[in-house]
C-alpha cells in the first residue's frame, strides 16, 4: 500500500530546525514521514528558503548552518524540480490564485502530484482551498 503523499513548505520545515509555534505539530509530521507512515514531497527551493530563515533566525551559527544543510539532505525529501508540466502549472497558480512564484510552487506541486499541502501560512490556505487540500499546520492531530 502506497504512504499518503504530503507537500511540506519551508515554513513547517523551518520548526523541524527552531522552537516556535507549532513546531511540536511539525515535528509529528517529520515523525510520521521518517516512520514510512508519509511520504513528503517538495518544490527544490524549499531547502533554500529553510536555510535562509535559519540564516536570519539568530540562532544559527556558521558550523550549525551546515549541519542543517546535511541534516536536510539526509532526511531524503523528493524534491521536484522546475520542469515540464509542474513549471507551466506553477506560473498559472501564481496568476490565478494571486500568490508569489514560490508559494504556487508548492500548490502546483500538491496539485499535480495529487497530494495534500501542510502550511503555516495563512495566505496559502485561505488562497488554496479552493484547487487543493490545503491544511494549516496547526490543524494537524
Amino acid at each position: 500500500m502506497a504512504s499518503e503523499k504530503v507537500v511540506v513548505d519551508a515554513s513547517v520545515v523551518a520548526k523541524w530546525f527552531l522552537d516556535e509555534v507549532y513546531s511540536d505539530k511539525s515535528l509529528q509530521l517529520r515523525d510520521e514521514y521518517i516512520s514510512g507512515r508519509i511520504r513528503l514531497l517538495t518544490p527544490a527551493l524549499m531547502p533554500f528558503e529553510v536555510l535562509n530563515v535559519l540564516r536570519y533566525s539568530r540562532v544559527y551559527a556558521k558550523e550549525e548552518l551546515i549541519g542543517a544543510v546535511r541534516s536536510l539532505e539526509l532526511y531524503g525529501i523528493d524534491l521536484w524540480e522546475l520542469r515540464n508540466e509542474y513549471g507551466s502549472r506553477v506560473a498559472e497558480v501564481a496568476i490565478e490564485l494571486d500568490l508569489s512564484v514560490y508559494d504556487a510552487s508548492y500548490v502546483a506541486l500538491a496539485e499535480i502530484a495529487k497530494a495534500s499541502l501542510v502550511t503555516a501560512d495563512e495566505e496559502i490556505v485561505s488562497k488554496a482551498k479552493s484547487l487543493i487540500a490545503v491544511v494549516h499546520v496547526k490543524d494537524l492531530s
